[in-house]
């Protein structure tokens, strides 16, 4: 998404890599630009109810476009599926450019132009569900919005026409449908222009025809499904550069100025494209769009870039942009966000691939810890604030693309899902998710990640989604710890939270224990309730304890202390735990010297059983769902998870 946001972020957690040099105030002035520029086009909402009765299945612009003049002039065909009977059919489109004519089998369709930026279109009859039928609508003039922007070349003059669409912009410039339910199959790029100029757009390049009015036709097309907010093209004197990218290699296409082709810096880091490609794939899995390419374009929206599909648009060369970019390939390409209230699921993933480029490429292992840190610190500057967006702030653009909610938070979430599963688990139900049938090149919400990582992992994350991504703010620890006479290490764990909306944040906390001779042992300590202890044995005498050593989680302000008055005697005589882990039929509860009640609860707090166990014996819980439970016992509650 538009890198000013990741700017934002960026400058308010004063990181270090690449940004020291540039000016400060004119990002803000940037930023304030382009966020006035999408008030209007938010009070769109998520769905146009409108447009919900048919699928939209491919679309072809035939467009005449001089960079010279914002004038836009040509026709766009759409082949559509009723999805029931329709007399009528509506497409999203600016009322500022003007219908001279719609095609339906070669007769003139009546229709209206509508203030609410739509276009309704009337059939002679009624057409019957689940038959294929198009029309080509005729329109021209001058969009007056952002989305269709012209410009010139700052070293060259020469002069530049660019698109940009996030969120709802598409429909300024080409009537489609907009909601995000409905990815159009297929879509050819078909654009007219003085034969000096070259057409840079999505998918695969089919042809350049120097036509007999010595114009230039270029043909566009991408085969993969597609939002209209990502359809984008620019046009400008490029300089072309054909390469290959990936193993197998596929086409790596990139339309930059000349004086960027001139840039030595700007020049290694588009090659630099190359290895973040390449780690990727190792970690996400093969690139999406391989069958056509992925690449640049340069355009004139100074200070943006945007992740459009297979080719991303690019004002700025820095290297962890490209690989935010390039991330969103996976994460807001192939799988978009279903709602704009799920933006954190295109720029959280996007921003943990920048995550995953500096660990891996960019950073030494001290400078990695230092940018997470300053990310940490980030998020945690403000109380409150919810990564997902209510449908009370869809019109409040400061709050969609909040840099430190779905870009910061939206990427530490992540994070802390790869430290709750492990690396290598997380990766996979990461590729998992990307490759679901039903959300691979198609549209997912937050609960659809949910789901997928239960299925991929057995791990139900209502709790953690809810307290995270739907509760605001972050936990504060006051960690007290002593070792006994027998090196035994007791902690006493006890949590305050920032904001009223999470009333506790349970989680698995990282520990890491140094000792006298230099020695180092690892904990993890699933922190479930408030006041907790914790006993574990080392074999050495402690020096010092570390309390979120290498920033796996969000927290903020805690305290590790060595508290030599600690008692342990609660802890000791409550050392219940359960097995199997995960279980399936029942459920034994260790530490058990008597009869005890016992009650289990959803994570939502639902009552589901009680009763009473005896040592030695099992409680049955066949007629519990798979997911992960709570079982209390003596006011101590013990999470686990059935299969």
């Amino acid at each position: 998404m538009k890198c000013y946001y990741l700017f934002m972020a960026i400058l308010l957690s004063s990181l270090f890599y690449g940004q020291t040099s540039e000016n400060k105030e004119s990002k803000k002035a940037l930023m304030a630009k382009e966020m006035k520029s999408f008030v209007n086009k938010m009070s769109a909402g998520n769905i146009n109810p409108n447009t919900l009765n048919y699928d939209l299945q491919y679309q072809r612009m035939d467009l005449v476009l001089d960079p010279e003049y914002e004038n836009i002039e040509g026709s766009v065909t759409s082949h559509f599926k009723p999805n029931q009977t329709i007399s009528n059919i509506y497409f999203d489109f600016s009322d500022s450019l003007t219908v001279s004519q719609v095609k339906y089998h070669g007769s003139d369709l009546t229709f209206q132009q509508l203030p609410t930026k739509e276009i309704k279109i009337n059939f002679p009859g009624s057409l019957p569900s689940n038959v294929l039928d198009s029309l080509t609508i005729y329109y021209s003039g001058i969009p007056v919005s952002e989305s269709f922007s012209t410009d010139y070349q700052n070293n060259t003059g020469a002069a530049v026409l660019s698109t940009l669409d996030e969120p709802y912009g598409a429909q300024d410039w080409f009537p489609t449908k907009q909601s995000m339910n409905d990815k159009i199959e297929r879509f050819d790029i078909k654009i007219t222009t003085p034969s000096q100029y070259s057409v840079a757009a999505n998918g695969r390049l089919m042809s350049e025809t120097i036509l007999a009015n010595g114009q230039k036709l270029t043909f566009w097309r991408t085969m993969y499904p597609i939002a209209a907010y990502l359809v984008a093209l620019s046009i400008t004197d490029f300089v072309k550069m054909n390469d290959t990218i990936g193993n197998p290699p596929f086409p790596f296409v990139n339309y930059i100025y000349p004086s960027t082709a001139n840039n030595t810096a700007s020049m290694s880091n588009i090659e630099w494209t190359k290895q973040i490609m390449n780690t990727f794939e190792t970690y996400f899995g093969p690139y999406p769009f391989r069958n056509e390419k992925y690449g640049h374009m340069e355009y004139n929206y100074d200070g943006v870039c945007m992740e459009h599909q297979t080719m991303s648009s690019m004002s700025s060369w820095g290297k962890t942009t490209i690989a935010h970019e390039l991330a969103h390939q996976w994460f807001g390409d192939k799988v978009t966000c279903g709602t704009w209230n799920d933006i954190w699921l295109n720029e959280g993933f996007a921003t943990f691939g920048e995550h995953l480029a500096n660990e891996k490429l960019l950073m030494t292992h001290t400078q990695f810890l230092s940018y997470l840190q300053d990310q940490r610190n980030y998020v945690t500057s403000a109380p409150g604030g919810s990564t997902y967006v209510a449908d009370a702030d869809l019109a409040d653009v400061d709050t969609i693309f909040s840099g430190r909610l779905s870009y910061a938070k939206g990427g530490y979430i992540v994070r802390m899902l790869k430290w709750i599963l492990g690396d290598s688990l997380f990766y996979q139900a990461v590729q998992d998710y990307h490759s679901r049938p039903g959300l691979a090149y198609n549209y997912a919400k937050t609960a659809d990640l949910k789901a997928s990582l239960l299925q991929s992992t057995g791990k139900d994350f209502t709790e953690f989604f809810n307290d995270w991504v739907y509760g605001e703010g972050y936990p504060t620890y006051n960690i007290k710890w002593k070792q006994g006479s027998n090196q035994n290490i007791t902690f006493k764990i006890s949590q305050t939270q920032s904001s009223p909306t999470v009333n506790f944040f349970e989680m698995p906390l990282p520990v890491k224990v140094n000792g006298t001779g230099g020695q180092v042992a690892y904990f993890v300590l699933d922190n479930t309730y408030n006041d907790q202890y914790f006993s574990e044995s080392v074999s050495f005498p402690v020096a010092s304890i570390e309390f979120n050593y290498e920033y796996q989680i969000l927290e903020n302000n805690s305290m590790i202390t060595q508290d030599a008055t600690l008692s342990t005697t609660s802890f000791e005589s409550d050392p219940f735990t359960v097995y199997p882990i995960p279980a399936r039929n029942d459920i034994h509860v260790k530490g058990l010297k008597k009869e005890e009640e016992f009650v289990i609860y959803a994570l939502d707090g639902k009552l589901l059983k009680k009763g009473k166990i005896n040592p030695g014996k099992s409680v049955g819980i066949t007629e519990l769902i798979p997911g992960i439970y709570i079982l209390k016992i003596k006011n101590k509650n013990i999470k686990f998870l059935k299969n």
